[in-house]
């Protein structure tokens, strides 16, 4: 029998190979018994890692060395098969703030994209909780779904325990989606998507009442657009915070210890608008 925690074959692998600069490389494959890991410092049988344990080292036909363990969310969400770019999850992390998510809340997403925000919003909502998301473009809905599931089935077969299946993947443009909202209270709102204005006619009135829309844009044009159509359309939200997400890598070399900043830098990549849901005074 397989020792408790041990790799076994389905559930998914994370690989680090140590490159050059200190740097290194990961590579995410599913475990198959008959399958071979490739790597550029050789090849690893998968049945030479189903039965280890997380956290060993092994050599590979080339004789270099691989750690292996299981992946986090948030580097699964780096490594799956995209489609659009994915929300990074600097940014997801910090929208999930902007939104004060707890277990049990229903959630509207617009932009599955690959599923990366699909599947955080699923791990802070709980069991309990409810995520409906909506994508336009059926490539990308199909893309979302299946990323979602892989993950899920991975995550039952290393952990022994079942990832909430909360997640509503919606084939639908959001726009003209305002009888499906007719029945919904939101407690929460993310829009990933190239017009979020069109978005929010439809969905303001299923939010809550000082409910958070939070909103991911690629440069500050967008952002700009968005507030003015808010103003233009008397809107009831309330803008709190436009913010960027730097994040500074650091390198540590040994003796003589050298602290610099490293050569590999994470990009901008977007723009995080937090809108609240407001009731307007009455004339």
């Amino acid at each position: 029998a397989p020792r408790p925690g041990s790799f076994r074959a389905g559930e998914l692998a994370l690989v680090e190979v140590r490159r050059k600069r200190n740097t290194t490389l990961k590579l995410l494959c599913r475990l198959a018994a008959e399958a071979v890991l490739t790597s550029p410092s050789g090849v690893l049988p998968h049945r030479d890692i189903i039965g280890q344990l997380p956290g060993q080292v092994l050599p590979t036909s080339a004789g270099a060395r691989l750690l292996l363990r299981r992946p986090s969310l948030e580097e699964y969400v780096l490594l799956m098969p995209r489609g659009p770019t994915i929300a990074y999850p600097k940014d997801i992390s910090a929208m999930l703030m902007m939104m004060d998510i707890h277990p049990g809340d229903t959630v509207l997403e617009t932009g599955s994209g690959s599923g990366a925000m699909s599947l955080f919003l699923s791990r802070a909502v709980g069991p309990k909780g409810r995520v409906l998301s909506y994508e336009i473009r059926d490539d990308h809905h199909s893309l979302a779904k299946k990323n979602y599931r892989h993950w899920r089935s991975a995550w039952e077969i290393g952990h022994m325990d079942e990832w909430p299946d909360n997640v509503e993947f919606i084939l639908k443009d959001i726009s003209t989606a305002a009888a499906d909202m007719k029945s919904v209270t939101l407690d929460a709102v993310v829009l990933d998507m190239l017009n979020p204005q069109c978005a929010l006619p439809v969905v303001h009135q299923s939010l809550k009442q000082g409910g958070v829309c939070a909103v991911y844009l690629a440069n500050i044009t967008q952002v700009i657009d968005l507030l003015d159509r808010i103003r233009s359309c008397k809107l009831p939200f309330s803008c709190e915070r436009i913010i960027e997400v730097t994040h500074r890598s650091w390198s540590v070399l040994p003796v003589p210890y050298i602290a610099r900043p490293s050569h590999l830098q994470e990009a901008h990549s977007a723009f995080l608008t937090k809108l609240r849901k407001f009731r307007p005074l009455l004339s």
